[in-house]
C-alpha cells in the first residue's frame, strides 16, 4: 500500500462541485487499480465561503490547505457577487490563496486530442501535432501592483501599477527550462520588451540564465505576435513561458486550440512538490446544476497532480490514456460534441473514464 497523500478538496461555485465530484471518482478508481491510498478534506472557498463565512478565503480552508500535499480546485464566481466590494469577491480568494501557498507558476497543458480536431474552430492541418504548456507567472504583474484613482486635469483617472524584480522572473524561467528539457527542449519566452520595461527586465533575466541551460533552444516572441503564431502554427511551441496577464490571456487562448475549455488542466506550483489543479474554465453558472459540464479538465488536472506533485506516472499515464480511449469511442459532453442530442451527461463522461482506467 502506497503512503498516503493527504489532498484538500476545494468544490467552489458554480459547475465546481460537479466536475470535481468526477475527479473523486477518478482517485477512487486509482486506488482500487494502483494500491494508491489519498486523504481527501473538503473546505469551501470562493462565493460559496463568502456566503456561509463572509471571506473568499476562511482561515479554516487557508489550514487545510497548509496541510495537505495537494489541493484540487474545482471553480469559482458568479454574477451574485460581481458587484461586492474587491476584498468580497471569490476572484480575490484566488489571489489570495496563491499568494499564502506560495504558488508562483501556473502550468496550463494544451493538447490536441486526433478526435477532437473537428471541435476546434481552426482547420485541421493547423492543428495537427499541437502538444505545448503555458507557464504564466503568478504573483507579480500588473495584477498585484499598485492600484489607485485619482483626479487628473481630463478627470477622474485609474492607474494600475505593473512590477517584477529579478527574483521573480528567474524562479520561473527557470522552472520552465527545467518543463522544456523534459520535453521537446523548445522554450519561448513572451514579452513586450518593445514598449515595457518590465519586458526589458524579463528579457535580460532569460537571456541570463539560458546559459545555464544549453540544451534548450530559446526564442523571444512579443506578446501580439505570440498570440497570431498560437493560431498560424500552434505545433511550433513546445513550452511558452510569460509573465501574469499576458499568461492569463494567452493560455485562455491556447484553450480553444483544444475546441473546448472544458478540456485544460493546469497545476499551480511553487517550490518543492506542492501544487493546486484546477480546471481552466470558470463555474460557468448558466450550466450549473444541469449535467452539462465537462469534467475532463479537471480529472486531466488529477494525472497532472499524479505526475507533478506524487510521481504517480503510471497512474498518470493511465488517466490519460482513459480519457484518450473514452473521446476515441465517440463519447462527449455538450460542449465538445457535434450533435448534441448525443451528448452524455457530466456524471456518465466521469463515469466512463474512471471505467476505463486500467
Amino acid at each position: 500500500m502506497a503512503d498516503v497523500k493527504k489532498i484538500a478538496v476545494i468544490a467552489g461555485d458554480g459547475i465546481g462541485p460537479e466536475v470535481v465530484a468526477e475527479a473523486e471518482k477518478i482517485l477512487k478508481r486509482t486506488e482500487e487499480v494502483f494500491g494508491l491510498s489519498f486523504e481527501t478534506e473538503h473546505a469551501l472557498f470562493g462565493g460559496i465561503a463568502i456566503d456561509k463565512k463572509g471571506t473568499p478565503l476562511p482561515e479554516e480552508t487557508l489550514a487545510v490547505c497548509q496541510t495537505a500535499d495537494a489541493v484540487l480546485l474545482g471553480a469559482v464566481g458568479g454574477p451574485q457577487w460581481d458587484n461586492n466590494p474587491k476584498e468580497l469577491r471569490p476572484e480575490t480568494g484566488l489571489l489570495g490563496i496563491r499568494k499564502e501557498l506560495g504558488l508562483f507558476s501556473n502550468l496550463r497543458p494544451a493538447v490536441v486530442f486526433d478526435c477532437l480536431k473537428d471541435a476546434s474552430t481552426l482547420k485541421p492541418e493547423v492543428l495537427e501535432g499541437t502538444d505545448l504548456i503555458v507557464v504564466r507567472e503568478l504573483t507579480g504583474g500588473i495584477y498585484f501592483g499598485e492600484k489607485f484613482r485619482r483626479e487628473s486635469p481630463q478627470g477622474e483617472e485609474a492607474v494600475d501599477t505593473c512590477a517584477y524584480n529579478v527574483t521573480e522572473v528567474e524562479r520561473i524561467v527557470r522552472q520552465s527550462f527545467e518543463i522544456a528539457q523534459k520535453r521537446r527542449k523548445k522554450l519561448a519566452s513572451v514579452d513586450k520588451a518593445n514598449v515595457l520595461e518590465t519586458s526589458r527586465l524579463w528579457r535580460e533575466v532569460v537571456n541570463r540564465v539560458a546559459v545555464d541551460y544549453p540544451d534548450v533552444e530559446l526564442e523571444h516572441v512579443l506578446v501580439d505576435n505570440c498570440a497570431m503564431q498560437l493560431l498560424r502554427r500552434p505545433s511550433s511551441f513546445d513550452v511558452i513561458v510569460t509573465e501574469n496577464m499576458f499568461g492569463d490571456i494567452l493560455s485562455d487562448e491556447a484553450a480553444m486550440l483544444t475546441g473546448s475549455i472544458g478540456m485544460l488542466s493546469s497545476a499551480s506550483l511553487g517550490q518543492g512538490s506542492f501544487g493546486l489543479y484546477e480546471p481552466v474554465h470558470g463555474s460557468a453558472p448558466d450550466i450549473a446544476g444541469q449535467g452539462l459540464a465537462n469534467p475532463i479538465a479537471t480529472i486531466l488536472s488529477v494525472a497532472l497532480m499524479f505526475r507533478l506533485t506524487f510521481g504517480y506516472e503510471k497512474a498518470a499515464d493511465a488517466i490519460e490514456k482513459a480519457v484518450a480511449e473514452v473521446l476515441d469511442a465517440g463519447h462527449r459532453t455538450a460542449d465538445i460534441a457535434v450533435d448534441k442530442s448525443q451528448a452524455i451527461s457530466t456524471t456518465q463522461m466521469g463515469d466512463l473514464i474512471a471505467a476505463a482506467i486500467r
